[in-house]
């Protein structure tokens, strides 16, 4: 979320800055925004004029009744009430063109810090460094798709007929490996890393979703839960309402009355699955004021995450590249305005030490501004090797939003006691997503036999075992 405040000081350096993502035309947005600011604004004066002139209209009554001039009376109640109509008016005119500018403001995206590379696409994201080599073959690499269903360890088609297309079953020895590897990565983070380990709920309320940005520009993308309220109809239904004035008709028909009462919300709960622990995580700040002396904060979770993939049609179909439901350990930092840097970098690091561990071989990318997401005011990208597709892919994305989302959840600090409250930084990345990081070892530890070695790191977690056959 954007302050309005600054805006108005200088529309012009926001719309540039808007601008650097090739998507948003900056200073459309920027204008349209400031229109319907000068509406809330012009609204609120007339209010203000119109309280004034009610407040002193009615003083002057008292007086009209007391020297008995009747005619003066009916004039001032005249205007009285004009005044009112004109304070309800205006109050209505605000309401609404605030509620325009602000959906405006929840849907512009963050603004891109001045070292993040301009760019279209991934093609104007910038290499920062490579660590390890990618493996000679002396035979053609096989997929990891492959290489799971010839074990007999990972089942796309079970998945496919109870849950559709983007879903897997691990088996076994894989199915083990998933969890030996979610256990490292938290046992890293944690005990190194200085990340304290969290047990997050998997549903949400929209404004969660809201204070992280999925919503309301992402709903597409993400999965929802509705469920009916009983108890909330059963209380309506108990305090002698009728069904005319719950359902609008009088002959009440569940079908066609009730379900469209139930889908707007009136006696349901809407929930979110999330797509990523940051959602739980970052929410957790969520319209707190807390002590300066206790950042940073540094959080952690191993969660299901889950994603509609809506716009991904065509691409990775195959195997457990994209899939709608997935394991990621997720890190997040909660920071003074002026460490969000600095932390910035320690989060990526602490990314990049698995990856190490595990030597698996990546790069570390810094996004272009046509690449990074929507809350990110500048982001880094780790990309594994995958031998199978002889190129890199992503892994992790650790992301600085400042305070972009703190603005959206009203997150404050106190530098010290009474001090006035700030916003504090916000920042999230991956630690590393757990299917992938499976993917990649599948991959880049394969034998031509088929078989699997186990990375030197997770054999302490797999009961000793070295290799998967």
């Amino acid at each position: 979320m954007h302050d309005i405040r600054a805006i108005r000081e200088n529309p012009a350096a926001y719309a540039a800055a808007l601008s650097r993502r090739p998507t948003v035309d900056g200073a459309s947005e920027i204008s349209a925004i400031m229109a319907l600011d000068e509406k809330v604004r012009a609204a609120i004066l007339r209010k203000q004029e119109a309280e004034q002139a009610r407040n002193a209209k009615s003083k002057e009554i008292g007086k009209a009744k007391a020297s008995k001039d009747e005619a003066l009376v009916q004039s001032l109640m005249t205007d009285v009430a004009a005044a009112k109509q004109t304070i309800e008016d205006a109050g209505k005119d605000e309401a609404d063109a605030t509620r325009e500018r602000d959906d405006l403001l929840a849907r512009l995206p963050n603004v891109p810090l001045e070292d993040a590379p301009q760019g279209a696409d991934e093609h104007g994201n910038v290499e920062v460094r490579r660590h390890g080599g990618p493996r000679k073959f002396n035979y053609a690499p096989k997929d990891h798709a492959d290489i799971g269903e010839k074990l007999g360890l990972m089942d796309f088609e079970a998945a496919t007929r109870m849950s559709g297309a983007r879903f897997v079953v691990l088996k076994g020895q894989l199915a083990r490996l998933e969890r030996a590897l979610t256990q490292f990565m938290l046992d890293i983070q944690t005990s190194e890393n200085g990340y304290v380990e969290h047990a997050a709920p998997l549903l949400v309320k929209e404004q969660a979703m809201y204070g992280t940005g999925q919503l309301p520009k992402f709903e597409e993308d993400l999965f929802t839960t509705v469920q009916l309220n009983w108890e909330r109809l059963e209380r309506a239904l108990a305090s002698n309402e009728t069904f005319e004035s719950l359902f609008g008709t009088q002959s009440f028909d569940f079908a066609a009355d009730a379900r469209q009462k139930i889908a707007n919300g009136m006696f349901s709960e809407k929930r979110y699955l999330i797509p990523t622990a940051e959602v739980s995580l970052t929410n957790i700040y969520r319209e707190q004021i807390v002590d300066g002396d206790i950042l940073p904060v540094r959080m952690t979770a191993a969660t299901p995450c889950f994603r509609s993939e809506a716009g991904s049609a065509g691409r990775d179909t195959k195997g457990m590249i994209r899939q709608h439901q997935f394991i990621k350990v997720e890190l997040v930092s909660i920071t003074k305005p002026e460490d969000s840097e600095a932390e910035h970098l320690r989060m990526t690091k602490c990314a990049e030490g698995i990856l190490e561990r595990l030597g698996l071989p990546y790069r570390t990318v810094l996004l272009c501004t046509g690449d990074m997401g929507f809350g990110a005011r500048k982001t880094y990208d780790l990309e594994v090797w995958l031998p199978s597709q002889n190129t890199y892919r992503e892994i992790s994305s650790c992301s600085n939003c400042g305070d972009f989302q703190a603005r959206r959840m009203d997150a404050k600090f106190r530098r010290e006691q009474g001090a006035k409250p700030e916003f504090v930084h916000t920042l999230n990345g991956s630690g590393l997503a757990v299917g992938r990081t499976l993917v990649a070892i599948l991959e880049n530890y394969q034998r031509e036999d088929g078989k699997v070695d186990v990375p030197d790191a997770l054999r302490p977690y797999i009961g000793g075992l070295e290799v998967i056959g």
